[in-house]
């Protein structure tokens, strides 16, 4: 009896061990931002074994997908809502590989500098925040182990960073991409000039500054830098739900149809479906498998 408890008692060790191994966890903390001058949360999902497999002087080095969270969620949103469950699922069936996946605190910022200069979050992320990162965590500094993303307002900072900085990032998704292709005009105050939900002006003006939309606009930006798009072979991939509430799918149809004319490479899905978290976490999946296929592209 007592040699069956004690087989007992070690198999459950070892299974818990297994487990805590098995699964990823997420490591939340924040930094006080120079360019900013305030404190920036942010959440880090490592993968299985991470804490081991950086331990000594031979450890290893992942490549990371930074994570642009949408307007009224946070740093920890992404993880929180569904999205660990599935990215453990897809770790474990081996349909995606092992990376970190950064999700930085981003407000209401649209993740560019305002239109007033007093938030320069832009600044913030390429200057600060993905050096601080890479320093804190083992991580590859290649672009090739570079990649972003995001969801709504984060989809727009996500596609508008990988246009402008093609030579920093090797891939980019969007999901239901906050992406307006008209221009506001001048004497538009934020509220009227798009369908986005709460004041902007202190993001791109009020009334509008038009030189200051344009200049961080995705659409102005790929156009501008579509040779650079072009030959450093930038990945892309996007998604938007047929029946999304703010219009977005007629941006993201744009977006497609002006990188076609362009000649630049990408991906673009137009699926059922509208602007909440089930649209979200349903399309998910293929877009985490995008980025996994484009990191072992580039080993």
């Amino acid at each position: 009896m007592r040699r069956c408890l004690r087989w007992l008692t070690l198999f459950c060790v070892a299974f818990l061990f297994c487990q805590a191994h098995a699964q990823g966890r997420i490591d939340c903390n924040a930094l006080e931002s120079r360019v900013l001058s305030q404190t920036v949360h942010y959440c880090v999902m490592l993968p299985p074994g991470y804490d081991t497999a950086t331990a000594g002087r031979s450890s290893r080095r992942y490549p990371v997908l930074y994570f642009l969270h949408g307007l009224g969620d946070n740093e920890q949103t992404f993880f929180k809502s569904g999205g660990w469950d599935l990215i453990e699922d897809l770790r474990q069936q081996g349909q995606i590989s092992d990376f970190l996946i950064v999700a930085p605190e981003g407000r209401r910022s649209f993740y560019i500098n305002s239109a007033d200069g007093r938030v320069r979050y832009g600044d913030f992320f390429i200057r600060e925040f993905i050096p601080y990162i890479e320093s804190r965590y083992s991580i590859r500094r290649e672009r090739s182990a570079r990649a972003i993303s995001g969801v709504s307002m984060g989809g727009y900072g996500a596609l508008r960073f990988a246009f402008a900085y093609p030579a920093l990032f090797s891939s980019v998704s969007a999901q239901s991409a906050a992406l307006i292709a008209e221009s506001p005009r001048q004497t538009e105050t934020m509220h009227a000039a798009t369908p986005l939900n709460g004041p902007l002006g202190a993001v791109f003006g009020n009334p509008v500054d038009l030189h200051h939309w344009n200049q961080n606009s995705p659409f102005v930006v790929a156009k501008q830098n579509r040779a650079r798009l072009r030959t450093t072979g930038l990945s892309i991939y996007f998604n938007c739900g047929r029946e999304d509430e703010f219009g977005f799918d007629k941006g993201a149809a744009e977006l497609h149809r002006q990188l076609q004319a362009e000649g630049i490479q990408h991906e673009f899905h137009l699926y059922p479906g509208n602007h909440g978290d089930a649209y979200f976490l349903a399309h998910l999946g293929e877009t985490l498998m995008f980025h996994s296929r484009v990191f072992a592209a580039g080993k």
